[in-house]
């Protein structure tokens, strides 16, 4: 029974994470096969003041600016 772990920044929707989970199982299973209902997807969100790169937390990093 695969476990598929996936750490990522607090704030996606519902949705998305649905859609992820959905194309996370077809693609393992594409690629090693077996049943879908061993498939089993962990989401854990964490904060940005929480995860850090390059010794400095993401929280204070500048992030970039959006396209108009």
């Amino acid at each position: 029974m695969p476990i598929i772990k996936v750490d990522m920044f607090a704030g996606r929707s519902i949705d998305q994470k649905r859609e992820l989970a959905r194309r996370l199982t077809e693609t393992y299973l594409d690629v090693v096969g077996g049943p879908a209902g061993g498939v089993t997807i962990l989401f854990n969100e964490v904060a940005r003041d929480q995860w850090a790169v390059a010794g400095e937390l993401v929280s204070d990093r500048q992030q970039p600016k959006e396209k108009e």
